[in-house]
């Protein structure tokens, strides 16, 4: 029988509130996975080219960012040859109609809006995790 690695994630959100929230959150739900936070795009793409780095088969990306924004750090990924088809799902507070196309026509895999309460957010962790597992193990099959 194959047994699946743990699904690793990566969050990039420049708001350590955010951040905390999230790894609070994939403890709650006793997430299968491993989660690791990223505090910039710059940030996350020094860490791609680290000797030995493990590759995450999903990012979870802000939108609004100093420095480099969202869909800046998106642009660069999906130019990147080595990460170019690791989904990026856009985590945003943001519902603007504009941001939405933008994000997909940048090829991101999916435009999710941050939810308001910790608990509606803990679902959405929840169900975002339960997905990308069953993604994961149909690709080992």
């Amino acid at each position: 029988m194959i047994y699946p690695r743990k699904l690793q994630v990566w969050l990039i959100d420049d708001s350590p509130a955010d951040r905390a929230l999230a790894e609070e959150a994939f403890v709650q739900c006793r997430a299968d996975c491993n989660l690791t936070t990223f505090a910039s795009g710059l940030d996350t793409l020094t860490a791609l080219h680290l000797p030995g780095v493990v590759l995450p088969d999903v990012i979870l990306l802000d939108l609004q960012m100093p420095g480099m924004d969202g869909f800046e750090v998106l642009k660069v990924l999906k130019e990147q040859e080595l990460v170019q088809y690791i989904p990026v799902i856009m985590l945003t507070t943001s519902q603007s109609e504009q941001d939405v196309q933008q994000a997909y026509q940048q090829r991101a895999s999916a435009y999710l809006t941050k939810a308001v309460t910790f608990e509606a957010f803990l679902a959405q962790v929840k169900s975002f995790v339960e997905f990308w597992v069953k993604a994961q193990l149909a690709t080992r099959l």
